[in-house]
């Protein structure tokens, strides 16, 4: 191969760990039935494709090279390790391992993420344990980028990925969809971590890029599998919902990467086949006597999407959505965002005292999206001093770059 094939085939392998790597860990970790030792086969094949690739030519089906490839030097790594342990311990551990002679087509290897998604969601494992995990092994982060995400220090985050896949080790939990009869009662763990996914993608936590496309992305792919599994009302409702966020994207950032908030803008960047596919899963969900909270929240972003100006936005829709997410699911956060959509369909004052009512009781402190709502209807009602004070808690409290900048340029703008 000449150098220039060579190159492109290194260029090749390259793009194919970035897009693909978390699918052939997932299919590694059904047939060696162990993370870590997915992991090292994982890196294994990459390392022999940049090695071999360049030499030989990239292969016809490039994935189920590195499945193989993966297989066979964890097959090796287990016989080169003969001489610490019993003979008869390594070969019942080789035999264990499938033969993955079978060919590797797309449904095959989707069907092993979503094991993965299940196992890394299992109700065995704590609530924190999940997410971390999910975040690592199924969609690849670093453990330094999660502990960021969740603003704990990275050996915390190491501590519970470590012992989640003891966890599963020691207490031989299956790589496996769970059978119909069990998946309604695991849903709910795995719809919350693709949701938390998806938000860390759409609005990243800490950092300064405002989005993660890689991470929403996954967790629309993760939506689609799930509802293909499982037709729910909830997964249809996760999955409109993640769509009609997703449709913003476009939107939601200038050219040199500055905070555009809804009302400002510009909708024809809006993805009209996301809106029209979101609405109509929307529709769906709704049909069902078993609304939840997902399918609320879709409902909300399909009355935003359907509004062609900011200003024919049913707010009265909007605000009576929330009245009912309230009381499907009472928390703090929709108690705000009703309180904003409140504000919109009767005045700012209106909404400034259910903020105030939250933040004198001591709930979202921290939180500085409540001290930026407030700060904004500070603004509306002409109260600077307040509204400047709201700005500056919300500016030292923001994680992000992006928001932090949109925060600062608003107070700026504050006139006495």
């Amino acid at each position: 191969m000449n150098e220039g094939s060579a190159a492109v085939a290194r260029a090749t392998a390259e793009a194919i760990y970035r897009a693909e790597s978390r699918r052939v860990f997932a299919t590694l970790v059904r047939l060696l039935g162990d993370f870590d030792l997915a992991e090292e086969a994982l890196h294994d094949a990459f390392r022999a494709a940049l090695e071999q690739w360049p030499r030989d030519g990239v292969p016809e089906n490039p994935r189920a090279w590195l499945v193989s490839t993966g297989r066979f030097k964890a097959i090796d790594g287990i016989r080169r390790q003969a001489r610490f342990v019993a003979i008869d311990d390594v070969a019942e551990q080789v035999d264990a391992i499938p033969d993955d002679a079978s060919p590797l087509d797309g449904e095959s290897i989707e069907d092993d993420r979503l094991r993965l998604v299940f196992t890394c969601c299992h109700p065995a494992l704590s609530p924190d344990a999940q997410v971390a995990l999910t975040l690592r092994e199924v969609c690849g982060l670093t453990t330094e980028e999660i502990a960021r995400a969740h603003l704990v220090p990275a050996s915390t985050v190491a501590q519970r990925i470590v012992r989640a896949k003891a966890k599963i080790r020691d207490a031989r939990i299956p790589y496996e969809v769970p059978a119909p009869p069990e998946l309604p009662q695991r849903l709910d763990s795995v719809l919350r971590v693709i949701y938390l996914v998806f938000n860390e993608g759409y609005s990243a936590s800490s950092g300064s890029s405002l989005t993660r496309v890689d991470l929403s992305g996954e967790a629309i792919r993760l939506g689609r599998l799930l509802v293909g599994l499982l037709p729910e009302p909830e997964a249809l409702g996760l999955l409109a919902l993640m769509l009609l966020h997703e449709s913003r994207r476009s939107a939601r950032a200038s050219p040199t990467g500055e905070l555009i908030l809804l009302n400002d803008q510009d909708r024809s960047l809006w993805n009209r086949d996301q809106i029209r596919e979101g609405s109509a899963l929307v529709e769906v969900a709704l049909s069902s006597r078993r609304i939840g909270p997902y399918a609320i929240q879709a409902a909300i972003a399909a009355v935003h999407a359907e509004a062609a100006r900011p200003d024919v936005t049913d707010w009265i829709e909007i605000a009576g959505l929330y009245d009912v997410l309230l009381r499907a699911e009472p928390s703090p956060v929709i108690e705000l965002n009703r309180a904003v959509a409140v504000g919109m369909r009767d005045g700012p004052a209106a909404g400034l005292v259910l903020i105030d009512t939250i933040l004198e009781r001591g709930d979202l402190h921290d939180y500085h999206l409540a001290h930026a709502a407030r700060a904004d209807l500070c603004r509306r009602l002409g109260r600077t001093a307040e509204a400047r004070t709201s700005y500056e808690r919300a500016i030292a409290l923001a994680r992000q770059e992006p928001e932090r900048r949109f925060l600062q340029r608003r107070l700026a703008e504050l006139h006495d």
